[in-house]
C-alpha cells in the first residue's frame, strides 16, 4: 500500500510577560520595504527540535532581509504542543505580537483527543514549508539500511527500540508505524519511545537508548555530515539535494512517502491589520537570497498556503490524516 499524500496530500517555560508579548507588535507604515517592526516566535517544543529550527530559521532570514526589524523566540515545551497552544488562546490578548510555529502534530494531537483545542481556535497565517521525515541510527551502529532495521525489529521487536520527539500516537510515532507497516511488519509490535522534542530524542539516539530515530530529515542533516548519526531512510521520493547520500524508503521497497507541513498560527482575535501583515512578510520572504539560504541548507520544501487556503488545507489534513491513523490503527 501506497502511504502517500495524495494519499500525498502533503500531511504533510511559562515565563512570558505581558511585555513580551505585546512588544512586537507594530506594524512599520512609512518604509516601503520593512512591514512589521518585530516578531516574537513561540516554540512548543525544545531547542534542536523541527519546530525551534523552522522558527529560528525563519525569524533569520526575515531580519536579514529587512523584512522585519527583529526577532525574539521562546521556547515552551509541554504536552506535545499544548502547553503553547493553551497559553496562546488563555492569553490572546497580550501575545497580539507573537507567531507560534506548528505542523501536522497539531491535527494529530486533535484528532486523538488530547488537545482541547485545534487550530480553528487560534488565527490561522499561513503554511511555509515541508520538512521529510527520516529514520536515523547512530553512525558506529551495525544498521546500516532499512532492511537492516527490519531484520533487528524481527528478531527483537520489544528490544529493537525506536524513538521520536513526540508522544505515543504523535507524529514521529505514525511515521514509523507507516515506515513498519509499508515494509511488511506490524506496526503496533514497534517498541516505539516518546521524547518532548526532536533535540531530545537525537540525545536518546546517540546515548544508546534507541536503536533507531524516527525524525525530521532537517533535525539529522547537520549531524550526519558531522559523522555522528547516518540516514538510512527518507521518506522522500527523490533523493534530497540537501544530503542526498541519503536513501530514500522507496529505492529500498518500502513504499512510503511523507512530508510533514510546518507553519504559523496567531492568538485568536488578532486585528485584521496585523494578520494581513505577517502573511504579506511570510510571502515577501520566498523572494530572498537569505530564505533560500536557510531553506536549503535544511532540505526543507517551499508550500505556501495562507488565509483560507491554509484553512482548507488544515480541513483537507484532518480527513486525510484521520483515515490513515484508523488504518494503522491509532483511532
Amino acid at each position: 500500500m501506497k502511504f502517500s499524500m495524495t494519499r500525498r496530500v502533503l500531511m504533510a517555560g511559562l515565563t512570558a510577560t505581558l511585555s513580551l508579548g505585546t512588544a512586537f507588535t507594530t506594524v512599520a507604515q512609512a518604509d516601503g520595504h520593512q512591514v512589521v517592526d518585530s516578531i516574537h516566535f513561540l516554540i512548543p517544543g525544545g531547542a534542536g527540535g523541527g519546530w525551534d529550527g523552522t522558527a529560528r530559521g525563519t525569524g533569520q532570514a526575515l531580519v536579514e532581509s529587512g523584512l522585519i526589524g527583529s526577532a525574539s523566540y521562546e521556547n515552551m515545551s509541554g504536552g506535545g504542543g499544548g502547553v503553547a497552544i493553551g497559553y496562546m488562546i488563555e492569553n490572546a490578548d497580550s501575545q497580539q505580537g507573537t507567531l507560534m510555529v506548528n505542523s501536522t502534530p497539531i491535527v494529530i494531537r486533535s484528532l486523538t483527543g488530547v488537545f482541547p483545542y485545534n487550530f480553528s481556535d487560534l488565527t490561522l497565517v499561513a503554511g511555509t514549508i515541508g520538512d521529510y521525515a527520516a529514520m536515523v541510527v547512530p553512525a558506529d551502529s551495525g544498521i546500516e539500511s532499512m532492511a537492516d532495521l527490519v531484520a533487528a525489529f524481527q528478531a527483537d521487536p520489544s528490544g529493537t527500540a525506536i524513538g521520536g520527539g513526540s508522544v505515543p500516537g504523535g507524529m514521529d510515532h505514525v511515521v514509523v508505524a507507516m515506515v513498519m507497516k509499508a515494509a511488511g511488519e506490524d506496526p503496533l509490535a514497534v517498541n516505539y519511545i516518546p521524547y518532548d522534542a526532536g533535540g531530545t530524542a537525537m540525545a536518546g539516539l546517540l546515548s544508546g537508548e534507541i536503536k533507531a530515530l524516527s525524525t525530521g530529515f532537517s533535525e539529522a542533516v547537520a549531524l550526519a555530515e558531522a559523522g555522528e548519526v547516518r540516514i538510512i531512510g527518507v521518506t522522500s521520493e527523490e533523493r534530497v539535494p540537501a544530503y542526498a547520500d541519503a536513501p530514500t524508503m522507496m529505492e529500498q521497497d518500502i513504499d512510503a512517502e511523507f512530508v510533514n507541513w510546518r507553519g504559523f498560527f496567531a492568538a485568536p482575535g488578532l486585528p485584521e491589520e496585523q494578520l494581513t501583515a505577517y502573511q504579506t512578510v511570510l510571502e515577501k520572504m520566498y523572494d530572498t537570497p537569505e530564505w533560500e539560504a536557510v531553506r536549503a541548507a535544511n532540505g526543507w520544501v517551499n508550500i505556501h498556503n495562507s488565509g483560507d487556503d491554509f484553512k482548507a488545507f488544515l480541513e483537507n489534513q484532518e480527513k486525510v490524516i484521520g483515515d490513515l491513523m484508523k488504518e494503522l490503527g491509532f483511532l
